[in-house]
């Protein structure tokens, strides 16, 4: 059913934070593109010589030592369902920001999937340079937020929050996303936030997306 954003608010109810993410965003800055990668410039955490290869843009690092996540029960069938309101070229940072306060309130890394069906996220790009393989090996290890193309959705495993950045405009994104929601849903155990124009949104939804 459509959703009616009140404040531009998100929670997890009695199961996790509360995000409230700022409204009145400034414009959103051209984000940093990754250069290629060079001999002397190896992946970080492999065994390979030579200076560590700095982290790749907007990751999200681990959780700090001596903090550990709230206990949640998450035993759910149905996720919440929260949504940003934000133009197409602000989801991405909408959703960045919903991750920073999911990771700053307890959330692990781990637990958070981050989708686009526009543009892919810095990051994804950047690690998607090095292979499918070694890209894919990330998400399955679950160590830390992943970042993905809403058309790859159905290849992502179940996480309890899942983030859908509505940053593509009209036209085949609408079909993008029109597929990624219901695929972004049944992978969110207790949270599915979507970042984007609501009535892009609603409209999906209240279709019976």
């Amino acid at each position: 059913m459509p959703l009616s954003p009140e404040e531009p608010q998100i929670h997890e109810s009695a199961q996790g934070p509360r995000v409230t993410p700022a409204t009145g965003r400034p414009a959103s800055t051209p984000r940093p593109v990754p250069g290629p990668r060079t001999a002397a410039t190896p992946r970080p955490g492999r065994p390979v010589p030579g200076p560590a290869r700095p982290a790749p843009p907007a990751q999200r690092s681990h959780t700090p030592a001596g903090r550990s996540p709230s206990p949640r029960q998450e035993n759910r069938s149905v996720p919440q369902i929260q949504l940003i309101p934000a133009p197409a070229d602000g989801a991405l940072d909408a959703a960045d920001e919903a991750v920073d306060v999911l990771l700053d309130s307890g959330r692990a890394p781990g637990d958070v999937l981050v989708l686009t069906t526009g543009e892919q996220h810095p990051w994804a790009a950047h690690e998607l340079s090095f292979g499918e393989a070694a890209y894919w090996a990330q998400h399955d290890a679950r160590d830390d937020v992943f970042y993905a193309d809403a058309a790859a959705a159905e290849r992502a495993a179940a996480r309890p929050v899942v983030i859908v950045a509505v940053n593509g405009e009209g036209g085949p994104s609408d079909d993008v996303l029109t597929r990624a929601l219901p695929s972004a849903k049944a992978r969110a155990s207790v949270l599915l936030i979507v970042c984007g124009d609501p009535q892009r949104v609603n409209a999906l939804l209240g279709a019976g997306v």
